[in-house]
């Protein structure tokens, strides 16, 4: 009988000892992750090798690019009527992506453009939105431009004939108020090399995607013959969206 009992124990204990061993060896439980905090699509800027900006998701299943001219008063009045509705029901989902694109027709519009790209991708949008709606005030002064400041705008010297530009229709002032200071300004204004490249983009924009008025549309690559206004521009993001 004793005999019987030690094995019974001896069974036992090696039995425990190979539980403990087992629960020893196994990994402890890993703590539960926390929930990825949403990202907020409308903060996401980008710039691309076009030298333009995306705002949204990269990956989004449905790419907006917009075409824009900075003296164009239909540009103006889109941005005023899409701005709000894009960012809200367009971007923030994460589904939908702008992108916008200058389109250079003038010396004004290229100055203005160099503008608006001054600083990180991240102060694009604002300046973008900026000049748009602020336009018939800085445009205001074309009405009256002297004989001299002509003259100046015809410098054969780049940079001084972007700043005579930029202040006959104080747009160091609008710069200014977005908290750039002058010599920034004036840095911008003399990148000769992104305004040759803005027109050639310009130029490869009217050649490869039809573009001949602003503002013009790509939905997904695709050229939106006819649509010029956030009217005809809704119906068929929405359509695409479902």
């Amino acid at each position: 009988m004793r005999k019987m009992m030690k094995i019974v124990g001896l069974f036992l204990a090696a039995f425990c000892g190979a539980a403990l061993l087992t629960a020893a060896s196994k990994p402890a439980p890993k703590p539960a992750l926390p929930p990825a905090a949403k990202v907020n699509w409308n903060n996401v800027v980008s710039r691309t090798p076009l030298d333009s900006h995306l705002l949204g998701n990269p990956d989004a299943p449905v790419k907006l690019v917009e075409y824009i001219s900075y003296t164009c008063p239909h540009c103006a009045h889109f941005e005023q009527e899409s701005d709000v509705q894009l960012r809200v029901g367009f971007i923030s989902s994460g589904k939908g992506s702008i992108e916008v694109r200058s389109y250079v027709r003038d010396g004004i519009d290229l100055t203005v453009a160099l503008l608006t790209h001054c600083g990180p991708p991240s102060k694009f949008f604002a300046n973008h939105s900026t000049f748009l709606r602020h336009q018939t005030t800085w445009m205001a002064p074309l009405a009256s431009l002297t004989d001299g400041q002509k003259a100046r705008w015809s410098n054969p010297d780049f940079a001084s004939r972007t700043r005579a530009i930029a202040a006959d229709l104080g747009l160091y002032s609008l710069m200014e108020a977005r908290g750039y200071d002058r010599p920034q300004v004036d840095r911008c204004l003399a990148d000769k090399p992104l305004a040759e490249r803005l027109a050639q983009h310009t130029k490869d924009a009217t050649e490869k995607d039809f573009v001949n008025g602003t503002p013009s549309f790509l939905l997904n690559g695709v050229p939106l013959s006819g649509t010029y206004s956030w009217a005809a521009l809704k119906p068929q993001i929405e359509a695409r969206l479902r």
